[in-house]
Parts: C-alpha cells; structure tokens; sequence
C-alpha cells in the first residue's frame, strides 16, 4: 500500500507520515510549511513536498494578529486553495490519498480519478457544528463575530460528500458528523497518539502552591473565561493559574472587561517541548474547558507527564480517560463544576497523588503514535 498525504502546515499528519514511513507504506507527504520548518520532521527531505509560497511570508509576519480580518481569512483561503492545486497537479501514483481538510478536495478528486481512494481527515468538529458553537458562545460573553469563511464552509463540505471515507479522533467529534447527516459507515474515529520519549514526568508540583495550567491558544472556543471563574472560586492561600501558549491582547481586554482578568496570571507564551514538559510535571492539574475540539494533544501530553486532567466532554477526553480515573470529564459551560473539581484536588492532594499515578498509567497503555499508525493502515486496507 501506498499513501499520499498533504496538510497545509504540520499538525498530526507529520506523526502519521512518520508511522507509515516506518512501514513503507508512504509515497510522500505535501506541506504548506518550507523545509526550514521541517528540520525534526524525522523523514527523508524525498518525502516531503513543500509549497510554501503562501504560509512562509503570513509565519514571518511579526504582526500577524493585527492583519484585518478580511484580509486574514483572503490569506488563508489562498494559502489553502493553491496548496491543493498544486497537490492535485503533483500527485502521484498511490492507493490512498489522506488531505487535511479544507485544503484536498480537488486533490481528492484527482486521487479518485486515478482509482485511488479518497480520505477526508478532520481535525475538530463538523464545521457547521463548529461555526453554531462559536457565533453561541460569542454571543454568551457580548462579543462580536465573524463567522467562518463561507467559502471554506463550502469547501470542507463538498470534502465532506466527495471524499471515501471521513477520519476524525473522537467520538465527540464523529457525533457531530452524525447529527448534521453524515453516514456512520462514512466516518471512521482514528485518535492521536504521544510521543512518549518526549513527553515524560520531569519533576513534580510544589507542595506550597497550587498550581493550574492551561494549555494552548486562550479564546472562547477553548472555553478559558469558565476556567478563569472556576479559578476565582477556588479556596487555596497560594493558588497559582499558569497560561502556557498564546494569549491575544484582544482577548485579554475581553476578560479585563467583565473582570475576569488577573495581573496575577501567569502567562508564559509559547513553550518548547522542554520548557512545555517541565511545566506540565510541575503543574497539580491541566484544565482544558472547551467547548469544541477534536481531540487535544495537551491532554495526553500532560497525563504522560503525570499531570491529572479536568476537561469538557467535548475534548475528546473520552476518549483518552474514564471520569474520575485520571481527571474529571465535565460538561461544557460549567465553570462551578470546574471549581468543585479544583477544590478537591487542592484539598485533597492523595487524591491527585492517585490520579497523577492513573494517568501515567492510562497513557501508556495508549501505545504512542505507533498505535495510531497501526489504526490508520487498518481503516485504508478496509478501504481498499
């Protein structure tokens, strides 16, 4: 079996093309990042296709988050639309073609032309789900917003229809698909993996502090204001709340306007892999109360770290853990939930202690990337 696959930057489509090159199985995979990029991507420069005419300029940009709008979304639509017309004129002979949605469905459609089959991979939730759930929680905090692209709702759908066979990494996700109409035997649930050599407890939380980390980009969707109410309820004498990834200033005045906001705050910004580690080791809990994703690589990275987890259903976490096992899985919304949970890890720290140990446990029952690989060739020989 030969597969091709093609993402418009790196995401976990490079952990996949790593497994199936281990089990030559890849033909190539296309990119939208420039090699500079792709220096650990840990597969031959042969195998890697980069266009990156478009993404390498926006990445160079130091002020990106000040672009307009319109002119943001105009800049991803071209990055994503040329990407997949070079794919599509550069693909070659393979059995299964794997593109990262938005970005393949005309490469898709070439690949179904040459008697390939076409698999749609789809990160998060079904994008009208996801477009219902933002413009809800958007107006729940008085914000305004914009809703997604219609071009790219169009696209990601006629993907959707065109494509063999849909995978996405959680059950949560694959429900999504199911309530806007999509055939079950369409969708197939492949969930990530970890990098368990890179991910590994490297310490531990100090004992005169409590210590909550969040990690990944702070807005609504991630559901951070629940967690910034949670944290505000929760009794401790030296709590402390970490911020590892990006914060946007926009989204900081947000919470400063409906005084959410703390100059108390820890927050770090990007974090290496190293400096990301540690973090999580030394944190008594990762909380990640979003209101949609996928399926959130923090988690499985944080419990590999021995870091217990407090998440929202709607994470994919189900899929990871059982409540109450190595974390509490929680409604969406609910930041007093949120809280109780705190509060009992921070009043209970054999209770963590326990949880810590079931989540290193859990993870590496999980079998790392090379379990994922395994499930992804499976689902393309079923194809086939």
């Amino acid at each position: 079996m030969k597969v091709a696959l093609s993402t418009p930057g790196k995401f976990h489509t490079f952990d996949l093309a790593r497994e199936l090159h281990a089990r030559d199985a890849l033909e190539c995979v296309f990119t939208g990042y420039p090699r500079f990029k792709l220096k650990d991507a840990g597969l031959p420069p042969e195998k890697i296709r980069p266009f990156p005419w478009l993404i390498t300029p926006y990445l160079a940009m130091l002020q990106k988050q000040r672009l307009p709008r319109q002119i943001a979304r105009n800049w991803a639509n071209l990055n994503n639309t040329t990407l997949d017309w070079y794919t599509s004129r550069n693909l070659p002979t393979c059995e299964v073609f794997v593109g990262m949605s938005s970005a393949a469905l005309h490469t898709g459609i070439t690949a179904q032309q040459i008697g390939a089959k076409y698999v749609c991979d789809r990160g998060s939730t079904h994008i009208r789900h996801q477009d219902i759930v933002l413009a809800e929680e958007h107006a729940i905090w008085g914000q305004s917003y914009s809703p997604i692209d219609p071009r790219t709702v169009a696209r990601e759908e006629a993907e959707y229809h065109r494509a063999d066979c849909i995978t996405v990494p959680s059950d949560f996700t694959r429900q999504t698909f199911l309530d806007q109409g999509i055939a079950a035997e369409k969708i197939k649930v492949l969930p990530y993996g970890v990098n368990l050599q890179h991910f590994q407890q490297v310490g531990h939380p100090d004992d005169k502090f409590f210590d909550v980390l969040f990690a990944g980009g702070a807005s609504l969707r991630k559901g951070v204001p629940y967690l910034l109410q949670a944290f505000g309820k929760l009794q401790h004498p030296h709590k402390r709340l970490w911020f590892a990834g990006s914060m946007p200033p926009a989204f900081v005045n947000a919470m400063r306007a409906v005084n959410l906001w703390s100059n108390d705050f820890h927050v770090l910004g990007h974090l290496n892999r190293e400096q990301l580690r540690e973090r999580m080791s030394k944190s008594h809990v990762l909380v990640l109360p979003s209101l949609e994703e996928g399926l959130a690589l923090v988690q499985a990275q944080a419990m590999a770290c021995g870091c217990p987890i407090i998440a929202t259903e709607n994470t994919g976490a189900p899929n990871l853990f059982k409540d109450g096992d190595a974390g509490f899985i929680l409604p969406v919304r609910r930041a007093d939930l949120i809280a109780d949970a705190l509060q009992r890890f921070a009043d209970q720290p054999g209770e963590r202690e326990r949880m810590s140990g079931n989540a290193l446990r859990t993870v590496s029952q999980i079998g790392g990337w090379s379990a994922y690989g395994d499930a992804a060739i499976e689902i393309y020989r079923r194809l086939l």
